[in-house]
């Protein structure tokens, strides 16, 4: 009975990363998109060629790397049955999401205060793009930050053990895709300007 209970517990754990996956693979060809019809419209006469990313964008960057240490860290943790460390872990990166959401506002500020808008007559195809990309990368990060909170609750719940991870471990896959998005988008942004 034990036996077929964790093989069903495995098979179920299975098609739910598969699922994560199969979405994270269809948000990157969103994205792939975005950023290919970023590439055509570099030709336009419009285009803003001598535009830099804000520097808030730089710290951003650092601190969404973070999160993925700080989740990576945590289901670790909770892989050793460390309750208190996983709760720190988990604590620390919602609070990094919050401080990169913060910075992302910071980073349009910048923007603006550099005389480039977003929208309207005084707007660019440069920013309309670099705004679009980003608060569609916020929006996933929303989600990110609500499963997140979902998974503290459910650590201060205490659903998760050494032998019951899946929560965390999906939470860490989705993670760890929002970051390597972000560096991607952010990489692409910084070189094909």
């Amino acid at each position: 009975m034990n036996n077929s209970s964790n093989e069903i517990k495995e098979r179920n754990a299975r098609s739910y990363k598969l699922i994560l996956l199969f979405a994270m693979v269809s948000m990157f060809m969103m994205f792939a998109g975005l950023t290919s019809a970023f590439v055509v419209s570099k030709s336009r006469t419009d285009w803003v060629k001598d535009f830099h990313l804000p520097s808030a964008f730089y710290f951003s960057t650092a601190v969404i790397l973070s999160c993925s240490i700080t989740f990576h860290l945590a289901k670790k943790a909770i892989q050793k049955d460390k309750r208190s460390a996983t709760t720190t872990f988990l604590l620390a990166t919602f609070v990094l999401g919050i401080v990169f959401v913060i910075l992302q506002f910071v980073g349009f500020r910048q923007i603006v205060d550099s005389g480039y808008f977003f929208t309207g007559s005084a707007s660019s195809i440069t920013t309309t793009f670099l705004y679009i990309v980003t608060i569609v990368h916020l929006a996933h990060l929303a989600g990110g930050l609500i499963s997140l909170f979902i998974i503290i609750y459910n650590h201060f719940k205490q659903k998760y053990n050494s032998t019951q991870t899946l929560g965390i471990e999906l939470g860490a896959m989705y993670w760890h895709f929002l970051d390597f998005l972000w560096v991607y988008l952010f990489l692409f942004i910084y070189f094909f300007k």
